[in-house]
C-alpha cells in the first residue's frame, strides 16, 4: 500500500520522509546524541531554530520579505533554516513514536472543520471566530 508521503520515481516508490527519518536516526546514533535528546531540549532547539527563521525578516514589512525570501542569499538562508527545523522535529517525532504525515494529515482534517473555505476565505481570524458565526446562524 501507497503510503501518503511516498512518491513514484520511474518504476519504484520512494518514501522521501521515511528514508530522511531513517539517515537522521543514523546520524543520532552514530553521535550517541539520544541522551542530549530529551523532548524538552528538543522542544526548545526547535524553538530557537523556529526563531531564527524569522530573524532576517525582522524589520522588513511585507513586500521586503518576499523579496528577501526570493533572492538567491535569502532562499539560501531560509533553505537552511528550516532543515534545521525538519531535523529536529524528525529527531523528535522518532524518540516518541509519532508519525508526522499522520499527525500532520490529522491536524489537516480539524483545521478543514474549524476554518469552513467559505468563512474563512481571505481572512486571518482565529477558528473561534468562525464557530461564532456558525453558532449565531442557528
Amino acid at each position: 500500500m501507497k503510503k501518503d508521503h511516498e512518491i513514484k520515481d520511474g518504476e519504484r516508490t520512494v518514501d522521501r520522509l521515511g528514508a530522511l527519518q531513517d539517515a537522521v536516526r543514523a546520524f543520532n546514533e552514530a553521535r550517541e546524541w539520544r541522551q542530549f535528546h530529551s523532548p524538552k531540549n528538543l522542544a526548545m532547539a526547535l524553538m530557537i531554530e523556529a526563531a531564527e527563521l524569522a530573524e532576517p525578516f525582522r524589520w522588513d514589512d511585507d513586500e521586503r520579505s518576499w523579496q528577501r525570501a526570493r533572492s538567491d542569499d535569502g532562499r539560501a538562508a531560509l533553505s537552511k533554516e528550516m532543515a534545521d527545523v525538519l531535523l529536529l522535529l524528525l529527531s523528535l517525532a522518532e524518540y516518541n513514536g509519532i508519525d508526522l504525515v499522520g499527525a500532520a494529515r490529522d491536524k489537516l482534517a480539524l483545521n478543514e472543520q474549524r476554518y469552513p473555505a467559505e468563512r474563512a476565505r481571505g481572512r486571518a481570524d482565529k477558528y473561534t471566530a468562525y464557530q461564532r458565526e456558525s453558532d449565531a446562524d442557528e
